[in-house]
């Protein structure tokens, strides 16, 4: 796979560059180390895409993770324990809320986090507004990394998949908060679908 889209929240291109080179590199080794095309595997059954042969999300993040785990890149999982002291009226849950929780990064080496998403909107949006500050307060990273597919490949996947152009536009809108960390939004496609130059 190949980058073709770089978005930078609070510098963090130019933090990885340049305080986190090795890690960079990394990153961009274990993008290109991706094929894709073995992933090009899911027969849809949505009504709109009824039979059409789509990018298996679940193929793509093995592959990374077997690239990312290769390089020494380990998931870092936190236990959680939801508060009991915001329940009013003396309420109290018959069921315990939250047992065996947690939140998970997928890959973190040297206090630089990375999320891999094929998945809902939502959850890429979570990655850089909260997911990555709750794992920089807690010590675990400095600097994350969203991988997200740009619009080119994500019509070429389920439904709901969002991408990069999207996730760009709200984090241009939404502005810089306080609490954000730096982070770098990367916009990969396959290589098959690059027609002519582009690529990182």
């Amino acid at each position: 796979m190949k980058i073709v889209g770089i978005y930078s929240v609070k510098n963090g291109e130019k933090i990885l560059k340049n305080k986190y080179t090795n890690e960079y590199k990394e990153i961009v080794d274990v993008i290109e180390s991706v094929n894709a095309e073995v992933c090009k595997n899911k027969v849809s059954k949505e009504k709109t895409k009824n039979g059409s042969i789509l990018y298996n999300p679940k193929c793509l993040n093995k592959l990374f993770k077997i690239e990312f785990t290769k390089r020494g890149w380990k998931p870092v999982r936190v236990s959680v324990k939801y508060p009991e002291d915001c329940y009013v009226n003396d309420y109290r849950p018959k069921l315990r809320v939250g047992k065996d929780a947690y939140r998970e990064m997928d890959f973190v080496k040297n206090r630089v986090g990375v999320e891999v998403q094929f998945g809902k909107y939502a959850f890429m949006v979570y990655n850089i507004s909260a997911k990555m500050t709750i794992f920089h307060n807690l010590g675990y990273i400095d600097v994350g990394v969203e991988i997200v597919p740009v619009k080119e490949m994500q019509t070429l996947m389920s439904t709901g998949v969002s991408y990069f152009e999207q996730l760009v536009w709200d984090l241009k809108n939404r502005g810089v908060a306080d609490i954000d960390i730096p982070v770098l939004v990367l916009g990969i496609i396959p290589e098959s679908l690059i027609s002519s130059g582009g690529g990182f």
